[in-house]
């Protein structure tokens, strides 16, 4: 074949060079985001002289609102879909998030799947994290809706592929990352051990969570002892048993993480709201809930939890961005299934709707991943 007409030749090698030298730039700018630890959450927007806080806003009305129709995403789960459940009123889904000082960049469901062509993601955690796993699949689906793909629900890891792009995001469901071990004297939550990390090697992208079983009790709760070391615990303050676990999964993260290879995030805290006082109102929960808290302030205050999060993060000394969810979760106090959850009996105020909330969680996360 000969050289195109007109000239056209080098200057088309000299474009594809510049496009490939802006998209390593744009990757390249995604991994200093990660300098720094959890306290990273500022960026500098483009011809910004101001870094701005993604996490510190408020929530506003926009009709351009949900991101995608849930009834199209063939990978929800009856727990989090709360239109095909019943759930009569809509302007939960019309609302998007607004920090103070600058906007979220636009989610581009095609554009996340070219930069991360051949990588895996994986969502490590609890039901908070198949939550926000099973969101991030139905945006991405929405993208791309003729795309070839290849769905795995399973109990310990399931995954969606995408196969035109060769990636792969999962969902490994782990409640609390330390091991629970079957021995002689019972289920014992082993809070210095984690050797189910060996199924995070090789992965592109972790995000990890954990939090709402450390509180868990009587018959829903899953283990019958605690140990450290030698020790053997019936029970112990819950903060001090999540701040010790917490404290491994960090270690865990020095020990085997490659930061030029492997991108981790923590997810945050994600609040519940059965607790009407929580934001002014003691007689409700978040059953009926049609609005958010208004402002940029929650009536309860932070969460000793979220504390306890930030702590243990400030002591990794690889790079992990934490996706600092728990304000703008808590000023949602609509976006529970409550009483329309297909799989979970009673009032759920502990989840999210998808569509809902956990959109807003992946534009962070694709906010991170990009700038």
């Amino acid at each position: 074949m000969g050289a195109p007409r007109g000239g056209q030749g080098p200057c088309l090698v000299r474009l594809v060079v510049l496009l490939l030298a802006f998209q390593r730039g744009a990757l390249a700018g995604a991994s200093h985001g990660y300098e720094h630890n959890y306290n990273l959450t500022r960026w500098r927007g483009r011809g910004s002289a101001q870094s701005c806080n993604l996490f510190q806003g408020s929530w506003v009305p926009d009709d351009s609102y949900p991101l995608y129709d849930s009834s199209s995403c063939p990978f929800l789960e009856p727990e989090f879909d709360c239109q095909k459940y019943g759930r009569p009123d809509k302007l939960y889904l019309k609302y998007r998030w607004k920090p103070d000082s600058c906007d979220l960049p636009k989610f581009n469901g095609a554009d996340f799947l070219w930069r991360f062509k051949g990588k895996k993601i994986m969502f490590v955690g609890d039901s908070i994290s198949l939550n926000q796993w099973q969101s991030l699949n139905c945006m991405l689906h929405a993208a791309v809706p003729n795309a070839k793909t290849d769905f795995i629900r399973r109990n310990s890891v399931s995954s969606l592929r995408f196969e035109d792009y060769g990636v792969s995001v999962m969902y490994y469901r782990t409640t609390f990352l330390v091991d629970i071990v079957s021995e002689r004297i019972g289920r014992v939550l082993k809070l210095d051990s984690i050797e189910g990390g060996s199924a995070w090697l090789g992965v592109d992208v972790l995000i990890f969570n954990t939090w709402h079983w450390w509180l868990h009790r009587g018959n829903s709760q899953p283990w019958d002892y605690l140990q450290e070391g030698t020790a053997v615990y019936k029970d112990m303050d819950r903060l001090t048993a999540f701040s010790k676990g917490l404290s491994t999964w960090g270690r865990w993260v020095d020990a085997n993480v490659d930061p030029s290879t492997t991108k981790v995030f923590f997810q945050g805290i994600s609040p519940t709201h059965y607790n009407g006082r929580d934001w002014g109102d003691a007689r409700a929960s978040c059953n009926r809930q049609t609005e958010p808290v208004s402002g940029s302030t929650y009536p309860a205050g932070s969460l000793p939890e979220d504390a306890v999060v930030k702590k243990v993060l400030s002591t990794i000394s690889k790079p992990v961005y934490l996706l600092d969810v728990t304000l703008l979760s808590q000023l949602r106090k609509d976006g529970h299934p409550s009483a329309y959850s297909g799989d979970h009996s009673g009032m759920d105020c502990s989840h999210w709707c998808v569509a809902g909330v956990p959109d807003t969680w992946n534009e962070l996360l694709y906010a991170a991943l990009v700038l």
